[in-house]
């Protein structure tokens, strides 16, 4: 399948929503969703492999939502706890394979040792020049929007900035993703059919592709392939006719 890509296409920048990891523990038996949250870091490894192979250059995992704080105590503690882990394990083979850690969200709400080896893994690969790994992290695209348009309001408070000057190229200059191009494609597994208050702005003209039967820890390179083939044969109009783009 992946010699089915055309390697001057590939999209620059994917975003996935990592969803399913509780069914999937479910479907084996396993009452406790911490079983798929562990068992969903394989299909983690081999879709940053998968997308540095094929040369994209940005991913965004959408790892844990704001939303997702109003679980239950005990999967949260796990999460950030797992979250400390996987960072401190993928470290070595982020640094070797060039690749550089960036995260979007609220991170003061991280707990502090969670934070600490976020921002230690960010520093120390801070100069890689390779696929930048993104996780969007107690991250929500309404949450988003509301500390750019803070950001944007206090700067018309200072008069650093004119309030009728204000467009889209102002909003998405403040942004969390603003040093980065937005996605082009967003992969979504578990069958859902929406974009889960992800990326809201960002995502105004990405190519949806969604997994109907799989879960997230199921998610393999073949199925990163089968996404961005699907998306090769697209036509993106932005708004125009097919005219217009031949």
């Amino acid at each position: 399948m992946k010699e089915s890509i055309d390697l001057h296409h590939v999209p620059v920048h994917i975003a996935v929503i990592m969803d399913g990891n509780g069914r999937w523990a479910k479907q084996q038996g396993m009452m406790d969703r911490v079983f798929g949250h562990r068992s969903a870091l394989k299909a983690v490894r081999e879709t940053i492999e998968g997308c540095g192979e094929l040369g994209v250059k940005f991913l965004t995992l959408y790892a844990f939502s704001t939303e997702n704080w109003n679980r239950p105590k005990a999967e949260v503690t796990a999460l950030m706890s797992l979250l400390v882990s996987a960072i401190k394990d993928e470290l070595p083979g982020m640094i070797e394979k060039d690749i550089r850690l960036k995260a979007i969200g609220d991170l003061s709400k991280l707990p502090a040792s969670s934070r600490a080896e976020l921002e230690k893994a960010m520093a120390k690969t801070a100069d890689n020049k390779g696929l930048t790994l993104n996780l969007a992290l107690s991250y929500s695209g309404k949450w988003d929007l509301v500390q750019a348009t803070q950001q944007i309001a206090e700067k018309v408070k200072n008069g650093e900035l004119n309030a009728e000057s204000i467009d889209s190229d102002t909003i998405q200059s403040h942004l969390s993703t603003a040093e980065m191009p937005d996605p082009d494609l967003m992969i979504r597994t578990g069958g859902d059919h929406r974009i889960s208050n992800f990326m809201l702005w960002q995502l105004a003209y990405a190519e949806l592709y969604i997994f109907e039967d799989l879960f997230w820890p199921d998610f393999r390179k073949e199925h990163l392939n089968e996404a961005i083939i699907d998306f090769q044969m697209r036509e993106r109009r932005f708004g125009k006719i097919s005219e217009q783009l031949n």
